[in-house]
């Protein structure tokens, strides 16, 4: 007699297992499940079997090669496409002359298999199905005989009014070769759907055989777990290639396996351990099963786990009725829950907490400390931290997706009192708006209330935070570096970025889950505030001196970037009397052209018109509409550190006296400028909230960032590109200069940049190298080491959020300043050598 194996399904239910391998191959104490079925056959005197593939093949024809390894002989068929449980057994009918037992790869069962046939041969049947009680018949297809054997009814997964049986289709059958008849060739069939439902209404001889026996159907992870706990346990026995460990009941050691001489390892229940694993001291295993050359290091503890081959986990983990497939690494004191499945190759830093029932896809990389609240398909990493400053970002519906932000906008309202107000707007992106609204949900059902203020630059909200009546604001954009992104960036009452403790409020609330959840009568309210323009153009224009700029008429080109500024800028600088030439003014929210190749391209265009209509000047604005692009008179497209010098010498020509604030990593050619104006120059750490906290104090004229972000304290503290442009306008209309005479007049020094790659595990110590380094130097530590050497300096400055390490040079002379920088890219990586090696 043959048997037919059905070895073709894809798996999905029980992704990740099935990720890089076909269902049937997922390991079963540490052997295929379809090899217990094959051995299960052989038992019963079925040696010749045709194994019908369709998923991965190749990976089922290397393990079982034409079968003489295992005592049988294979023969495999592969139809061309999904022809359904019938419509396949029909691609192998050549091989079927005789009666055959068909049955599925991935079942567990120790039924016997010669008393099914025996029942089929009494019944005289053409088919027989056969069956088994279970206690929760909802999810399959119960079957109704006779008191004769006889199917009578088919229900497909019926509710409990339907139920009137227990015994259910365990996919088992035994068929006669001119049942193939049945089946049109190349076509979808299913045996439960189409084939035995058309042989009990011609009422051919169809039959149900009980069987008493243990069966599971392995569809899902949590079967698959119950499955290899049922083995451990005893409720069916399976052969286990691993030999029983001397004077240790219940233990199953492969060869060379080692267990900890010195501290003991405690073995508990029943432990299978595959070949060359080693087990350190102290380790505690209960009803686990172990795969081949894993390391397990002192002070593990796992029960009722399955961990697949070449796995090594670092001391103190805790695992509990988790699997961990193929390559997986694992720091030391990390904590799995219940149900968690973690895929092929995945990396997990030291005390992460993966929490009950996630799934991890194969690849992904936990970050130390971190705590994973939800499934890991898309995304390459899960970090420790949310923000990164004041700042949440991730790719667009891969890792930010609506069900996230849901979650973040839930964590962020339960930090705030019930029944505030907090600003959410946007730019023009569909996605922000998509991820916005989500967002919206989560933080009315902590009892918030929403302003909603939709597409909007991003500097009017802060200045509508600055007033008040909120407690904090939030606005989702693309991300500038990747277009493929979306940030959201969170502000205070004051409309400054939020600080690094309310942010970790955030985070605690959002990893611990520990939401507020106010009563159905309570959720939040969304309201909109169509009069927040005129707070901000009132605030605009009242802090010019619009009658010199109205006496002026510059005439300025203006990209406009398909932004929200959009809608504002212009008819704002049209009432100060300015000439505009407007620039992709309209808001398209399918445009998303801000690549470096558009803004390239966009900045050459912008160029050549101003020099065409000779302009005052030509500004190209980003989408968020902080920060800005200037071309001056000659057609000359300005730098990011030009514009800070030549903004900064429009000011201190202005105003002669007050402050400037720049971040430590500005060039010094501001001192020169501030000092021969009367100014003087305030150094901040180089991130946006030390700036505009410094930029509210008295007397602040300016407050500059290194990529094009200005603010002008007197009108607002926070960056502001809308502003900008016309405060410049206002700056060269009062000193009667143009933006290229006064970039002619810049002092002349040479500022160079770069990066170097750091992890995270050397960043401190090469920041002790290095401030030992500066000892006997003129160094300053304000952020980062900034060493002085005569009249030149150079910065390291580890980056907040990234494994890099920013190194800034500047001199009098260009060569000097190129010099610089590759010494201390040298130093540091030499550096680097000595902290690995120690």
């Amino acid at each position: 007699m043959k048997a037919v194996i059905m070895a073709g399904g894809f798996g999905t239910r029980i992704q990740p297992l099935t990720i890089n391998m076909p269902k049937p191959m997922i390991p079963l104490v540490n052997r295929p499940i379809m090899l217990h079925i094959v051995e299960l056959l052989k038992q019963h005197g079925i040696s010749e079997l045709i194994m019908l593939l369709y998923h991965q093949p190749e990976v089922i024809k290397h393990y079982f090669g034409d079968g003489s390894e295992f005592g049988v002989r294979i023969t495999y068929v592969t139809p061309l496409e999904d022809l359904g449980t019938a419509g396949a057994v029909k691609a192998a009918a050549a091989y079927l002359d005789e009666r055959f037992m068909l049955i599925s790869g991935d079942l567990l069962t120790d039924f016997d298999l010669s008393a099914i046939v025996d029942f089929h041969e009494q019944k005289q049947a053409k088919a027989t199905i056969t069956l088994t009680p279970v206690t929760d018949p909802l999810q399959f297809g119960v079957v109704i005989t006779d008191k004769q054997g006889r199917i009578t009814q088919f229900l497909e997964k019926p509710g409990w009014g339907e139920v009137f049986s227990d015994t259910i289709n365990t996919g088992i059958y035994v068929l006669e070769p001119e049942i193939l008849d049945l089946i049109p060739e190349d076509q979808n069939r299913d045996w439960s759907k189409d084939i035995f439902p058309q042989m009990l209404a011609d009422q051919a001889p169809l039959f149900g055989c009980n069987q008493t026996g243990y069966w599971a159907d392995i569809g899902n992870t949590d079967a698959y777990l119950e499955a290899s706990q049922d083995i451990l346990r005893g409720k069916v026995e399976v052969h286990i290639d691993e030999s029983p460990a001397p004077g240790l009941e219940r233990i199953y050691l492969g060869e060379e396996t080692l267990l900890s001489a010195g501290q003991p390892v405690l073995l508990e229940g029943m432990v299978v351990i595959g070949s060359n694993t080693q087990i350190k001291g102290r380790a505690r295993l209960k009803n686990c099963i172990i795969g081949r050359n894993c390391v397990i290091e002192d002070g593990v503890e796992l029960e009722d786990t399955v961990i697949w081959d070449n796995v090594y986990l670092k001391r103190d983990t805790r695992i509990q009725g988790a699997a961990l497939c193929h390559r997986i690494r694992m720091g030391r004191g990390v904590v799995i829950e219940e149900g968690a499945i973690l895929g092929d190759d995945t990396t997990v830093g030291d005390e992460a907490f993966i929490k009950k029932d996630i799934k991890i896809w194969p690849s992904k990389i936990i970050e130390g400390g971190s705590i994973v609240t939800a499934n890991m398909i898309w995304g390459e990493k899960w970090r420790k931290m949310l923000f990164e400053g004041a700042l949440v970002g991730g790719l667009t519906n891969i890792e930010l997706t609506p069900e996230f932000c849901a979650k973040l906008g839930a964590a962020y309202g339960s930090t705030l009192p019930r029944g505030s107000y907090v600003l959410a707007g946007r730019d023009v992106i569909r996605s922000s708006r998509m991820l916005k609204r989500s967002f919206v949900g989560g933080l009315l059902s902590a009892g918030i209330n929403v302003r909603d203020i939709k597409r909007i630059p991003l500097p009017v909200l802060r200045y509508k935070l600055s007033t008040f009546g909120e407690v904090g604001g939030v606005h989702f954009r693309q991300a500038r570096e990747d277009l493929a992104a979306t940030e959201i960036i969170f502000h205070d009452v004051d409309g400054m970025e939020l600080s690094s403790a309310m942010a970790k409020g955030i985070e605690r609330v959002f990893f611990k889950e520990n939401f507020r959840r106010v009563h159905f009568s309570e959720p939040g309210a969304i309201k909109e505030i169509p009069q927040i323009f005129d707070y901000y153009c009132e605030g605009f224009l009242r802090a010019l001196d619009g009658d010199l700029l109205r006496s002026n008429a510059p005439k300025v080109v203006l990209d406009l970037n398909h932004s929200p500024a959009g809608e504002l800028l212009p008819r704002l600088l049209t009432q100060l009397g300015c000439q505009i030439i407007e620039l992709n003014s309209n808001v398209d929210e399918s445009v998303t052209g801000n690549s470096p190749e558009d803004i390239e391209q966009a900045l050459d265009q912008l160029s050549r018109i101003v020099t065409c209509l000779g302009a005052t000047i030509g500004c190209r604005i980003c989408p968020s509409g902080e920060r800005l692009q200037l071309v001056d008179e000659t057609g000359t497209i300005l730098s990011e550190i030009d514009l800070l010098n030549c903004v900064t010498a429009l000011v201190c020509r202005a105003e002669h006296n007050g402050v400037l604030v720049m971040p430590v990593a500005a060039p010094e050619t501001v001192e020169q400028l501030a000092s021969d104006w009367g100014m003087t120059v305030k150094r901040t750490k180089n991130n946006a909230r030390a700036l505009v906290e410094a930029g509210s104090e008295r007397h602040v004229q300016l407050v500059a960032a290194m990529d094009g972000r200005l603010a002008f304290p007197p009108f607002q503290p926070h960056f502001d590109g809308l502003f900008s442009i016309a405060k410049i306008l206002e700056l060269l209309a009062r000193t009667k200069q143009t933006l290229g005479g006064i970039r002619k007049t810049l002092p002349t020094r040479s500022y160079r940049q770069t990066q170097v790659p750091c992890s995270w595990e050397l960043k401190g110590g090469l920041m002790r190298k290095l401030s030992e380094h500066s000892v006997d130097l003129e160094a300053s530590f304000l952020d980062g080491v900034k060493v002085r050497i005569d009249d030149d300096w150079v910065l390291v400055l580890p980056d907040q959020h990234r494994p890099i390490m920013h190194i800034i040079a500047e001199s009098a002379v260009a060569n000097r300043a190129d010099a610089l920088l590759e010494i201390y890219c040298q130093r540091i990586e030499e550096w680097k050598q000595e902290l690995l090696q120690a």
